[in-house]
């Protein structure tokens, strides 16, 4: 029987860090700085991410890791009698719909792998690439079929546990994306007119930057740490007592900047360099970005190990979606943990078939005038994740004992005392602001008091 346990802290920031950096980092990130004005949207995503995302991020750790539970059971231990185990039962659900439209994505970027592989890609300009794109998502056999393979392949790794399984995995597939990165972000460097793609990421612009831009920001900083559904809660259950949690905290939040920094690096200087416009949305990757290594020397191959490093950031992410809801399931018990991953995962499946088949058979298909894919991604990111984290941090501050706070605080760390006080003044006051001022945006009433 396994001991639910990370084998070393290296294995466990790796494995959270893999969490966190998905496909919100490598997909996300670039398109929506493309949009909002490159530099000037770093510069406030980096801040906002020190200031509300390290605060939850920690204080996910501390209640996991003080009880050595799962995502439920936490925080039935910490207030017993009280309705706030509905806050990890909302993690699960949470965590459900998430991977069953962010599997449909892993899929294509497992096609699109095939594709680069068998010379399907080689060849075409820039509305040729976008035709297949189109056509991929549009093709319910491959649509379907990739998303079930891409659950497979993270339903096989946590089958095998926490130590053999997620641990192994990412320690072999972080390092890896951080070398596949540095390869695809040195070729790019060194294309003709790159400089002025990099001086877009880095160079801040205030003047292009909005107050919608900033808000961006703020939510971007908030997802790309994976708070909100207790999955760093189930991830610091596994971690030992002698660990400094403050330490691994800036560690994955200084992974999580460095991902960032080498998405925007691989692909802001290579779409200059042919004159492309960075602000073309969620294509910039499948569409945009096979344009620019087409009309490369051994553009392919780059194309290839920038689609396997995404692929991995895909996978790691996904492993901590499922393991919430397998570890809140099991209770510890490692011998229904197999049974349980693949029941779950094929739920996940069927769930996601709608998610799969959006953009094409079930197009003209809507709820309140999305498409499911996008509607399951609205309700995920801009409600549930949002409202999971308020939770998270009200609970924390009003329901976890300042003893049982101070001690996970300090375990590991001789000058946690001293920054204690500044961590709870931010996870009670800025933290929870940040977090309503999201929610209030993307629910439009901001909109709605300003007419705009």
């Amino acid at each position: 029987m396994e001991s639910q346990q990370w084998s070393s802290k290296y294995g466990f920031i790796l494995a959270a860090a893999g969490s966190a950096i998905g496909l919100g980092a490598i997909w996300k990130f670039p398109y929506i700085a493309g949009v909002n004005g490159g530099g000037a949207f770093f510069l406030v995503f980096i801040i906002f991410t020190l200031f509300v995302g390290l605060p939850l991020l920690i204080g996910e750790f501390l209640i996991g890791r003080s009880t050595q539970k799962n995502a439920v059971d936490s925080y039935k231990e910490i207030a017993p009698g009280s309705s706030w185990h509905l806050l990890g039962r909302m993690g699960m659900v949470t965590a459900f719909l998430l991977l069953s439209f962010y599997s449909v994505v892993g899929g294509w970027i497992l096609i699109y792998i095939w594709k680069t592989i068998t010379g399907d890609l080689t060849g075409l300009d820039g509305a040729g690439y976008e035709a297949v794109l189109n056509q991929t998502i549009s093709n319910p056999y491959l649509a379907v079929g990739f998303h079930f393979l891409f659950l497979v392949l993270v339903i096989v790794v946590v089958a095998k546990g926490v130590q053999s399984g997620i641990e192994k995995a990412s320690v072999i597939m972080m390092p890896a994306l951080f070398i596949l990165f540095l390869v695809v972000v040195i070729r790019s460097l060194t294309l003709d007119g790159a400089m002025e793609g990099v001086q877009f990421l880095l160079v801040p612009d205030f003047q292009l930057l909005t107050s919608e831009g900033v808000l961006f920001a703020l939510g971007q900083s908030f997802f790309a740490l994976s708070l909100g559904i207790s999955v760093m809660v189930t991830y610091s259950s596994y971690l030992s007592k002698k660990e400094n949690l403050l330490q691994s905290a800036s560690a994955i939040v200084i992974m999580n900047f460095i991902v960032a920094l080498l998405a925007g690096l691989a692909i802001f200087p290579a779409v200059f360099s042919f004159g492309l416009n960075p602000a073309q949305g969620p294509p910039l990757i499948f569409a945009v970005l096979p344009t620019v290594f087409s009309q490369v020397p051994f553009g392919m191959v780059f194309l290839l190990l920038f689609l396997i490093l995404f692929l991995f950031a895909a996978l790691t992410s996904a492993f901590s979606m499922l393991e919430i809801i397998v570890s809140s399931q099991t209770r510890g018990d490692v011998t229904k943990r197999k049974k349980s991953s693949w029941i779950i995962g094929l739920l996940i499946f069927i769930v996601g078939i709608p998610s799969a088949l959006s953009y094409g058979v079930w197009s003209e298909f809507e709820l309140f005038g999305l498409i499911f894919f996008d509607a399951v991604d609205y309700l995920v990111s801009n409600i549930l994740l949002p409202v999971g984290a308020l939770l998270i941090a009200l609970f924390i501050s009003l329901r976890m004992p300042r003893e049982r706070l101070v001690a996970e605080f300090t375990a590991g760390n001789n000058s946690g005392k001293k920054l204690f006080v500044a961590w709870l003044l931010f996870i009670k006051y800025v933290v929870p602001l940040a977090i309503v001022v999201v929610f209030l945006d993307v629910i439009g009433v901001f909109d709605w008091i300003f007419g705009s």
